[in-house]
């Protein structure tokens, strides 16, 4: 692995530890619009949700994708295919997990893109 030569930290590391912070601003923001965040970073064997919130009657499943700039793209691009369906998975195992009715639950996937300070929230997403 290997380290950032400033902090000593190896870059994921480094990593995981921004995505935390934005992940926070994130629920900050959704607590702002009326959420009640109910999980962070919910993990499966398929995926990790970064954040799990209730908005009035709808379970909300919510990635959070950071870019500082646009040169790795824009942040909402990078929920692909492959990772909606991981994201579906672990809904589904937390859902049975938790002792939801799958089948009488509401559930919503949103995605929130940050893009330095801009937030753009993707309701119903995929």
């Amino acid at each position: 692995m290997m380290n950032d030569s400033n902090t000593g930290y190896s870059a994921s590391v480094n990593k995981r530890s921004i995505g935390r912070i934005w992940e926070k601003k994130a629920a900050d923001y959704l607590r702002n619009n009326g959420y009640e965040i109910l999980y962070f970073n919910y993990r499966t064997r398929y995926s990790e949700i970064d954040i799990i919130a209730q908005d009035r009657d709808a379970l909300v499943f919510v990635e959070v994708k950071y870019r500082r700039t646009l040169s790795q793209g824009d942040p909402l691009e990078a929920v692909d295919y492959r990772k909606q369906r991981r994201i579906i998975n672990a809904a589904l195992c937390f859902l049975k997990d938790k002792g939801y009715d799958i089948d009488n639950t509401s559930i919503r996937f949103d995605v929130i893109g940050i893009l330095g300070d801009d937030i753009k929230h993707i309701k119903n997403a995929f």
